[in-house]
């Protein structure tokens, strides 16, 4: 594509305003040396004042030309210099209250191509273009048009119907002749065999001066039934992949060590053995073992464990955990389609892709549907041509059968249903990624919930922590010099004045500490802070001299959580929570939800084969 043409591909974009992030989603791919675009996942964004806070603040830093935010896919394109990485625009937009993450644009290319999408509405606007020039002229022949008058306009219905029938019928036509290669009567039968018949029939009627065309019927047929199929699309579409945003969570560059230097590497280009540098608050970019460096680990995203994990030499990492406070190097065991996040993110793809044994109602139905209707066509042709001898007017009966019978409320009405009901279900924060999925909803029997995310929102709160006044100052001088989630979350609940502190350092992988009236202060992990307690849980401890507290924290329930499992109890639903977080995290949350059946401790893996035997 030449620079002429590129430009004016991105302005063609730019005039479409319903496509938030066309006029950047344009550029991504296309090298330059200057310019760069950077794809991030902003989960939290939700109406148009969040649209318009992100866009603000990231397009006030430094580099930043232009941000777009996509809000069907929580996404945010931003236009920036070379020089500016996600790295640097991750924090601004977590200091406004939305947790953001990199994606990888190149694997996002196929859902940003929505080429069936735009076939259906292209042939949906020749459709009705024609149906409305097409209408005019019979309305005239209806009110009185003759001889002559009416053979010229059935004429020129002829030449706008034919080829319109011909290129906007085609989605039916070839699953019509799929089906029939198949040996069987899909839906798309009748509807094809009734396009054809009405406008056979119209062409022999208007060649022999007839009273009657259907060129109008076909046309409108058809326009109707294409705004069903294209209804039933865009409720697939609006649905995200599982499978394409875990995709986009492998970061496509690594900080790979030669002589000891960072060289930024394409992560491909990564091999077993090859050492890594992982910075603070970056995503982990391949499996491997921490052989220098100390940090704590976030893995919410993948096994949904909402407390940090501590990383030493001698853990194991996975691809797409983010490390939170300290730099690490990382010896690679697997890099790209090899690593744990994308065995993943195949898992996620197989379960989505896979068939169900599931038939919907309207599938049910139009496999009895297609046969009575070829019978009821055939018993009137042949009816009438036992009754009145004439073929001609035997055919035209058995069209018209045809066309009145033609399955426009399983083509038109449920897809219709099904799309109104997701939306609404959207807009509530539902997402029906398949359409059968509100029939099958019918007959549930057991209701299997995620913890983390889901019954949850995945940030930590302050449970207990009884502390003095004095030690509360502290802790707040200390939380607030860190950037560790659960610091944070104390930072928020402490609603003291902060103590003057001095030294104020944070040691990675264990904590923050500083100078408080001589004395060494510190907050962070039980063994750094001194204390003979169990380090399990999320917890922190704070240690003033001699003195240590201990300051446990919680996950927030999501509102509406326990009333809901309240519910579908009352249904009489057996309700089973899944989480990857340790036993004690997980049962105190069951326990305050009133949910019996619980597992802590599950990998992605173990989640799906728990529900895949449920569904057995």
């Amino acid at each position: 594509m030449t620079d002429a043409a590129a430009q004016g591909y991105e302005a063609r974009l730019s005039a479409c305003p319903a496509c938030d992030v066309a006029p950047l989603a344009g550029r991504i791919g296309r090298p330059d040396p200057v310019r760069g675009d950077i794809m991030l996942s902003v989960p939290a964004v939700h109406c148009a004042t969040c649209i318009t806070d992100v866009e603000r603040v990231l397009t006030a830093q430094p580099g930043v030309h232009a941000a777009r935010v996509n809000l069907s896919l929580r996404r945010v394109v931003v236009d920036a210099d070379a020089g500016v990485a996600a790295a640097d625009l991750i924090p601004v937009l977590d200091r406004i209250g939305y947790e953001a993450f990199e994606l990888d644009p190149a694997a996002l290319t196929a859902t940003a191509a929505d080429r069936q999408g735009r076939d259906i509405l292209m042939r949906i606007g020749v459709s009705g273009f024609a149906m409305m020039n097409i209408m005019i002229l019979s309305v005239a022949v209806w009110s009185g048009a003759d001889d002559a008058t009416r053979d010229m306009f059935h004429f020129i219905s002829g030449a706008i119907a034919l080829p319109t029938v011909a290129f906007a019928g085609q989605p039916f036509f070839s699953s019509a002749w799929r089906a029939l290669r198949a040996g069987r009567l899909g839906m798309d039968v009748p509807i094809s065999l009734a396009l054809i018949l009405a406008s056979a029939i119209s062409v022999f009627e208007t060649l022999h001066s007839g009273h009657h065309a259907y060129f109008d019927a076909a046309v409108m047929l058809c326009f109707f039934l294409l705004v069903g199929r294209y209804l039933d699309y865009r409720t697939r579409a609006v649905a995200r992949s599982a499978a394409e945003e875990l995709t986009a969570l492998e970061v496509p560059r690594a900080l790979r060590l030669e002589d000891g230097t960072p060289v930024e590497v394409r992560v491909a280009d990564l091999v077993p053995g090859d050492l890594i540098l992982v910075r603070p608050g970056a995503r982990v970019a391949a499996d491997g073992v921490v052989t220098e460096g100390a940090s704590e680990i976030d893995r919410s995203l993948l096994t949904g464990e909402s407390a940090p994990v501590a990383a030493r030499p001698g853990a194991e990492l996975s691809a797409g955990e983010v490390n939170l406070t300290g730099p690490l190097t990382l010896r690679v065991t697997a890099a790209g389609r090899d690593s744990s996040l994308a065995r993943l993110t195949a898992l996620v793809a197989a379960a989505e892709s896979a068939r169900g044994r599931y038939t919907s109602v309207a599938d049910r139905a139009s496999r009895a549907y297609a046969p009575v209707v070829h019978l009821m066509a055939l018993s009137s042709f042949l009816g009438w041509l036992w009754i009145t001898r004439d073929a001609r007017v035997a055919l035209n009966v058995a069209a018209a059968v045809l066309i009145i019978t033609c399955p426009c409320a399983l083509g038109l009405a449920v897809p219709a249903v099904v799309t109104a009901a997701s939306g609404r279900l959207f807009r509530r924060g539902l997402l029906i990624k398949d359409g059968t999925a509100l029939e099958r909803l019918a007959e549930v029997d057991t209701v299997v919930f995620d913890k983390t995310g889901t019954l949850t929102m995945g940030t930590p709160r302050v449970v207990a922590a009884a502390l003095p006044p004095e030690a509360q100052a502290v802790a707040a001088a200390l939380a607030g010099g860190s950037a560790h989630p659960l610091s944070r979350a104390l930072a928020g609940a402490l609603e003291v004045a902060p103590a003057r502190l001095d030294e104020l350092r944070e040691r990675p992988g264990y904590g923050v500490e500083a100078r408080w009236n001589g004395e060494t202060v510190r907050l962070g992990r039980a063994d750094w802070a001194g204390t003979g307690e169990d380090a399990q849980g999320a917890a922190s401890w704070l240690r003033i001299g001699d003195r240590v507290w201990r300051i446990d924290f919680a996950d927030s329930l999501r509102p509406g959580a326990a009333a809901t499992i309240a519910s579908l109890r009352k249904q009489g639903l057996r309700v089973m929570m899944l989480s990857g977080d340790a036993a004690g995290a997980a049962g105190a949350i069951a326990a305050e939800l009133g949910i019996d059946d619980w597992r802590a401790g599950m990998t992605p893996q173990d989640k799906a084969a728990v529900v895949a035997a449920l569904a057995a």
